[in-house]
Formats: C-alpha cells, sequence, structure tokens
C-alpha cells in the first residue's frame, strides 16, 4: 500500500527511471526542511516528514547531514537566505539600513523568527547543530557584513581606521 503524504506536503512530480542528480536531491531536501520549519516549527521537525515532504530516503539525508538539527539550520537559511542578502548599492548607510530592517522583519514579522529561536534553543542540547549554526549561520553572515565594510572602506565610504571585524560585532552582535 502506497504511504499517504502529510497533510500540506506538496506532491513531488514523478520522474522517469533512474538516479536524480545530487544538487536536485539536496535542493528539494533543503526545500521541503525550510517549508517544514516555517510551517510547522521543530516540534514538528523530523527526519522523515523531511524525507517524505522531499521525496527523498532518510540514508540520503542522513549522508549530508549528522543530525536533524544540522539540516533544520541549513533548511532554515535556504528559505530565508534570499530575505537577509547584504546589499551593494553603493551607500553604505543605505546598505546597512536596508539588511537590518530586513533582518528585523524576518526575526519580527514572519515565523522564521520563531524558528530562530527554536533552532538557537535545540542548539544548547544538540553539539553538531552548535558547530553548525556558528559554522554555516553565523559565520557566513557575519563575514558577508565584513566584506561589506571593507568594499566600503575601499569606496571611501568608511574610514580606513575603522575595524570592520569591530564594526559588524557592534552593529549585530545581540543577534542570532
Amino acid at each position: 500500500m502506497p504511504r499517504q503524504a502529510e497533510p500540506g506536503a506538496t506532491p513531488r512530480a514523478r520522474r522517469g527511471r533512474g538516479r536524480r542528480p545530487a544538487d536536485e536531491v539536496r535542493a528539494d531536501a533543503l526545500d521541503a526542511a525550510g517549508a517544514l520549519l516555517l510551517d510547522e516549527g521543530m516540534g514538528a521537525f523530523t527526519i522523515e516528514a523531511v524525507a517524505e515532504r522531499a521525496g527523498v530516503s532518510k540514508t540520503t539525508i542522513y549522508k549530508w547531514w549528522p543530525s536533524k538539527g544540522a539540516l533544520a539550520l541549513d533548511g532554515y537559511f535556504h528559505a530565508v537566505e534570499s530575505a537577509l542578502a547584504f546589499p551593494d548599492s553603493g551607500d553604505l548607510e543605505a546598505d546597512l539600513t536596508a539588511q537590518l530592517r530586513s533582518f528585523v522583519h524576518v526575526l519580527t514579522a514572519t515565523p522564521a523568527g520563531r524558528v530562530i529561536a527554536e533552532l538557537i534553543g535545540q542548539a544548547q542540547t544538540d553539539p553538531d547543530l552548535a558547530a553548525a549554526l556558528l559554522q554555516r549561520y553565523s559565520g557566513p553572515r557575519r563575514e558577508l557584513a565584513v566584506r561589506r565594510m571593507r568594499h566600503a572602506q575601499e569606496q571611501g565610504e568608511l574610514r580606513a581606521d575603522v575595524d570592520p571585524e569591530i564594526l559588524v560585532d557592534q552593529l549585530w552582535g545581540s543577534q542570532p
């Protein structure tokens, strides 16, 4: 008897025979993880639910993610990445204002704010998630901001004696 899809899950189109490309499978898993998180939160988030939604096996998911927390984090970032992009319009003040407003909007006016709080909470007992949070979420977001500050220095928008690393810590220090 075929398994029933989860309520709210988008049915996957059937493909022909053969193995799907790994990039496609990974993207499907990230899409499913992000959607599940934003729809239902960490309480309903399981490897099984993501596998079902993505149309992939649990073994495939475990090949790329060591824990449900690490998958959840990557799914979360995949879902919010475009909203958190760091603009570079050539006007540092406008770019900082736009990025900070986008970040605050994501945290306060979308389900993503609740989800990141859940992920940070889960990271307290999941060492894989704690490491992933630093390595794949906070670290890369911080590096984007530092790069934008350095570019602003090169363009003369920011004084050369300002340390971009310290400035980023001051601006985003209280944020996840």
